[in-house]
C-alpha cells in the first residue's frame, strides 16, 4: 500500500477518470507496485486494510501504469499532491504523474 500502517484513501466525490479507466464515485484505497521503469498505481474498494498487508485483487477497480520519472530532489517522505490534471506521488528520487480528469 502507498503509506505507512494506515492504507491511504481516495475519496472522489464524483466519477473520474484516472489513467483513462473511468472510476465511480467513492472511497478507494490506493496500491502501488513500483518498479525501476514503472508504478502500477491500483484502485481497490477494500477500505480497511491498516497495519499488516491484507491485499484483495478480486476488489481491484482499477491498475494504472505510470512511467518514473528521475529527479534531482531527494524527497525523504513519501509525498502526494495533486498539480493540475494529475495525482504527484513522490518518493527519494522518483516521481510519478498519475492522470486524473472529472
Amino acid at each position: 500500500r502507498l503509506g505507512a500502517n494506515e492504507a491511504t484513501e481516495l475519496e472522489l466525490f464524483k466519477n473520474a477518470t484516472i489513467g483513462g479507466k473511468k472510476i465511480p464515485k467513492g472511497r478507494y484505497t490506493l496500491y502501488c507496485i513500483p518498479t525501476e521503469a514503472k508504478w502500477s498505481i491500483v484502485v481497490n474498494r477494500d477500505n480497511y486494510s491498516w497495519g499488516s498487508f491484507s491485499y484483495k485483487a478480486e476488489k481491484d477497480v482499477a491498475r494504472i501504469d505510470v512511467p518514473v520519472q528521475k529527479t534531482g530532489d531527494n524527497v525523504e517522505a513519501l509525498t502526494m499532491y495533486f498539480d493540475n490534471n494529475s495525482l504527484i506521488i513522490q518518493w527519494e528520487n522518483s516521481k510519478v504523474a498519475v492522470p486524473v480528469a472529472f
